[in-house]
């Protein structure tokens, strides 16, 4: 049986029955013994409770792309995105259904135009969020524009298995440690 279709905001809101229905999406197949939330969560080193929360704001912003225009995802939203296209039978079916049109996810091209363009569009879909569902995105998933695109150059996909990471603060105090550390050395040998 096909899901009903989404209806459109009234008076610039999403109604009630509608913002259930969007939460109440489920993503992949219910028995299987790895979840769509806990594939997430793993892939991405994200809290259970995070990843739950991030597809909740992916259905939100799924739910935006349908009746609010143009919409550009925060990185967090559209790492759910990209994930629920593995799922595609999902995806393509019940998922779609119930939006009422195929949402289609496409790169940059790339320039500074397009890079203005796209920011531009994410601050109108933080404020498309308000207006349609009476509240401000959550900064943890949504952070503002300049944020959300200050580090895309600096994002990279990394295999753990090869690569130990280190964020550039425990590198710059561990340094620290390191330099006080032979100087006190060599003081103690009489090296100073």
């Amino acid at each position: 049986m096909a899901a009903d279709v989404l209806g459109a905001p009234v008076g610039g809101a999403i109604s009630v029955d509608d913002h259930r229905a969007l939460l109440a999406i489920t993503i992949g197949p219910q028995q299987a013994d790895l979840s769509f939330e806990q594939r997430l969560a793993h892939e991405q080193g994200w809290e259970l409770g995070f990843a739950k929360r991030a597809v909740q704001e992916y259905l939100r912003f799924a739910y935006l792309c349908v009746h609010a225009g143009p919409c550009t995802p925060s990185v967090e939203v559209d790492q759910v995105w990209h994930l629920h296209l593995t799922y595609s039978r999902d995806y393509w079916g019940p998922f779609t259904q119930m939006l009422g049109q195929e949402l289609h996810h496409g790169p940059t091209e790339g320039g500074q135009a397009e890079d203005s363009r796209y920011e531009a569009q994410y601050a109108s879909t933080l404020a498309a969020y308000t207006a349609v569902f009476g509240r401000d995105p959550p900064s943890d998933l949504w952070p503002p524009a300049k944020e959300r695109f200050a580090s895309f150059p600096h994002q990279r996909w990394i295999d753990l298995r090869k690569h130990t990471l280190t964020s550039r603060k425990t590198l710059a105090l561990v340094g620290a440690g390191l330099f006080l550390g032979g100087l006190m050395l060599g003081w103690s040998l009489g090296s100073f």
